[in-house]
């Protein structure tokens, strides 16, 4: 256990920093599921709008560092690739 005041400190940030990091982290999850789950069920209307939420939140995460970069870039195309392979209606 950490025993300098600054060490102390250092054990509290990074507390409160995994927590948000892991919020961000369940939150993409569970974004990514519902996208996913709408292109299972061939619904290309709601799938792009789930796209639509989960791009900015992806984006947010890689931006702040909870995810890598390349990381959220290669989610986010995988993404609207399955969203892109559901045939229109038309």
């Amino acid at each position: 256990m950490a025993t300098h005041k600054s060490a102390i400190k250092r054990n509290r940030q990074n507390s409160k920093r995994r927590l948000v990091n892991q919020m961000q982290r369940t939150r993409i999850k569970t974004l990514t599921k519902e996208v996913l789950t709408a292109v299972e069920a061939g619904d290309r209307e709601n799938a792009g709008q789930a796209l639509q939420k989960a791009i900015p939140v992806i984006q947010r995460a890689a931006s702040r560092g909870t995810v890598h970069r390349n990381t959220a870039s290669r989610k986010i195309s995988r993404l609207s690739k399955r969203v892109n392979s559901i045939p229109s209606d038309k």
